[in-house]
């Protein structure tokens, strides 16, 4: 399989082929969901919750993203890696959202960076791609927003939000970006927006419209404690067995049964 590039995920749109995107965090999650033939990896600031433990995404650094990015980035072979963007880095100036995008293709190894918002930040994101970088938009449930949105609720449900999101996605398209992610909206304007605009769209909780699909990895996986979204279909549930796999080892170590013979070093 060789290298998706941005033209690649473009051309998935007009053949008609759906595209795959799946979260990681780390090197050795990476290389899995990359042997799996997923088409993007995000690394996204989703690694605040699923990682980190916080509430909500704000906390997370560039810092802290570039090192995760490059983790990821060296664990990928074949998929398009992108780096999202976490909360004030490109909000406050042009100038420093250019720069900090720059850093996640110069140092976290990534093909691309995915900014959140719509008309709120469009200069930023066409002076990103005026340098060289390329931009994934994010519409609709905008999670480095939610104490403005009032919490993780479904937007555009009615006329007016519905209207401003549709408008940000025709504008993220004119200022050039190659996809956009389109999150918490009803189907019948993620399928709207998804026949007009030229570009890739890729739903996470915006139905089965979309041109392609992404979900947290940790939630695909089924590690997670929490509820999951209705939006969410564990193809697994993994954490029951991790803590049974540990608790066997507690238990054996506890009970002198391991290390046993085969496990030792005999002289």
């Amino acid at each position: 399989m060789s290298k998706i590039t941005i033209p690649d995920i473009l051309k998935r749109k007009t053949e008609g082929k759906k595209i795959t995107m799946l979260t990681a965090y780390d090197h050795l999650f990476a290389r899995i969901v990359d042997e799996a033939g997923i088409d993007i990896v995000l690394v996204g600031d989703s690694l605040g919750t699923v990682i980190q433990g916080y509430a909500t995404t704000i906390p997370v650094t560039m810092d802290e993203m570039i090192y995760h990015t490059r983790m990821v980035s060296r664990g990928v072979k074949n998929a398009l890696v992108v780096g999202d963007m976490p909360f004030l880095s490109y909000q406050a100036s042009v100038e420093e959202g250019v720069r900090n995008a720059g850093r996640f293709l110069k140092e976290g190894g990534a093909a691309a960076v995915k900014v959140e918002g719509g008309a709120n930040v469009i200069d930023k994101v066409r002076a990103m791609i005026s340098s060289g970088i390329p931009v994934m938009g994010h519409a609709g449930l905008l999670p480095q927003t939610i104490h403005q949105m009032g919490g993780y609720k479904v937007q555009g449900k009615d006329e007016v939000s519905a209207e401003r999101i549709f408008n940000d996605a025709l504008m993220l398209e004119d200022a050039g970006v190659f996809a956009l992610v389109m999150e918490g909206i009803p189907e019948g304007l993620a399928k709207k927006i998804t026949g007009t605009i030229a570009i890739p769209t890729i739903g996470i909780g915006a139905g089965s419209h979309c041109d392609g699909q992404v979900m947290v990895l940790y939630d695909l996986l089924g590690l997670l404690p929490q509820p999951m979204p209705k939006f969410v279909r564990q193809y697994a549930s993994l954490r029951e067995p991790c803590i049974e796999a540990i608790r066997k080892f507690r238990e054996d170590v506890e009970g002198g049964r391991f290390p046993g013979s085969d496990e030792t070093y005999h002289s």
